[in-house]
């Protein structure tokens, strides 16, 4: 089957999902319990909308499209996450990244400082950018990715993302 035929049906399963998470209670769980720390306290927000409107690319090539995303999150006991995200990537197509993470709090010794690195499952760097990602097949990339942020109010944070030897993102986060 063709990358974009699976693609169809997983983004309106993703997307179901992420309505149903914006509408959820507190004793519904939408990502796998696999990363559930038993005896962890609950956290204090359900979930993050993330969006990014600039990133910078370390190489100037012309081909370079802006990088526009936007994502969302569940949080899960042990400042552990899951999400998705839709971007266009730097060349300019269509792309979503499907992921786990965990969030690291307090860093050193500061309450609003904090880091992230995430993990999944990327697709949309096709013909003819296909070799700009490692690990590419027909579109579809593991992908890692770590960050640095920090919290503005108990709700708003701003981030930086490291897209490896490429680029780093920068993003604005809203807990709900």
């Amino acid at each position: 089957m063709h990358p974009l035929h699976i693609l169809r049906f997983i983004l309106p399963v993703a997307l179901s999902g992420l309505f149903s998470l914006a509408h959820a209670d507190s004793s519904t769980r939408y990502c796998p319990d696999l990363l559930a720390v038993k005896g962890a306290p609950e956290p204090t927000h359900r979930g993050e909308f993330t969006f990014s409107p600039y990133t910078y690319h370390f190489s100037n090539n012309p081909e370079h499209k802006n990088v526009v995303l936007v994502a969302i999150d569940e949080q899960l006991p042990g400042d552990r996450l899951c999400g998705i995200s839709f971007f266009s990537n730097s060349f300019g197509q269509p792309s979503v990244y499907v992921y786990a993470g965990r969030q690291f709090n307090n860093l050193l010794g500061m309450p609003q400082l904090f880091a992230k690195v995430t993990g999944g499952l990327m697709y949309g760097y096709v013909a003819p950018y296909e070799n700009k990602v490692p690990l590419n097949y027909h579109g579809f990339s593991p992908a890692i990715i770590p960050a640095v942020g920090y919290k503005l109010t108990q709700h708003d944070s701003l981030q930086v993302k490291f897209l490896g030897t490429a680029a780093v993102m920068f993003s604005y986060g809203r807990q709900f």
